[in-house]
């Protein structure tokens, strides 16, 4: 152990000392390991930008540069083949006094009333069935997951089948117990709830994992002493796991919100935004403008007229949750 001791250079801490916590201390903050001087902050900045360029550069490459240039056509009338055509604001005067632009967005808002309140409180009870102690929980936690990770395009293709007015299954049980089924997606009354129950299936799991980790991060002392207070199921739910769950179901209805505003790939497969444009939304006019009748000025005009209407939602949930969001 002498020699051990002996062999540490004087200018070496010794860190199993009284003085270990000053001297580990020190270690940390020498000039040696944070960056000292104008040459050793550029150092320590190209050091930061060498970690984020494998981010940074699909970032600007996939998602900034397309939303400036989409920014820039909006401002032209372009058919993809010939040069561009400054028109100004005309896309945008256009877009806001057209019916059908008005009808997309009201489908739109449509799916987004009757999807969210569905996919939330379905999760929120799959969350709470499943951070029970039940048999075989964390087989359902996978098998309720599955669907989030399955193509789009195969959940909307049977979701199609099961809805069928003619033989599809939802019909045939509906006459086993003497009622008419609808039309489903046939039909322009139905064809929005069609996608929005085939919406909601596939997002559950989602909502359920999110809500299921808020569950779990509530510290079981506030139920326990809410059961000393005589609290029953209903209120623990409603004073304890409903106010810390808060901060968990902000960023459900968000990110919800968000994707609800941007659902094409449903809508493409069921419906094609049909029929007779009962569940044409939005996305599905950007991309019927562009790649249907070439007016890729319009489309991306409306492009960024959905992302001003996104952001705006996002700002006023940003601003209003500190009315019901509770961080503890």
């Amino acid at each position: 152990m002498a020699a051990s001791d002996s062999a540490l250079s004087p200018a070496q801490p010794r860190l199993d000392g009284p003085h270990s916590a000053g001297a580990a201390q020190k270690v940390a903050l020498s000039p040696a390991v944070r960056p000292s001087g104008r040459s050793g902050r550029v150092k320590y900045a190209l050091t930061v930008c060498l970690f984020l360029l494998p981010s940074a550069v699909p970032l600007a490459c996939f998602t900034i540069y397309p939303m400036f240039s989409a920014l820039w056509t909006s401002l032209h009338e372009w058919n993809l083949l010939s040069p561009m055509r400054w028109v100004g604001l005309d896309n945008y005067r256009h877009l806001l006094s057209d019916p059908a632009t008005r009808r997309a967005f009201g489908n739109t808002i449509y799916y987004i009333v009757g999807y969210l309140p569905l996919v939330y409180i379905g999760g929120l009870g799959l969350a709470l069935a499943l951070n029970a102690a039940i048999p075989f929980r964390n087989f359902l936690r996978g098998v309720y997951f599955l669907p989030v990770v399955t193509s789009w395009i195969v959940v909307a293709l049977v979701w199609r089948w099961l809805l069928n007015p003619s033989v599809g299954v939802v019909n045939q049980v509906l006459g086993l117990i003497g009622l008419d089924g609808p039309g489903w997606w046939t039909d322009p009354a139905w064809a929005m709830p069609s996608i929005i129950l085939a919406s909601a299936w596939k997002d559950l799991g989602f909502v359920m994992i999110i809500l299921l980790a808020g569950l779990q991060a509530i510290p079981q002392d506030l139920y326990e002493a809410a059961r000393v207070d005589g609290a029953g199921w209903w209120s623990r739910l409603r004073h304890v796991t409903w106010p810390m769950l808060s901060p968990t179901t902000f960023f459900v209805i968000v990110i919800s919100l968000i994707n609800g505003f941007q659902v094409f790939d449903q809508v493409y497969a069921m419906t094609g935004g049909g029929p007779a444009g009962a569940s044409t939304v939005v996305v599905q006019q950007v991309y019927d403008l562009t790649f249907r009748y070439y007016q890729a000025g319009l489309a991306s005009a409306l492009s960024w007229l959905l992302f001003l209407v996104v952001l705006a939602v996002t700002v006023v949930q940003m601003a209003g949750q500190r009315r019901w969001v509770d961080y503890g």
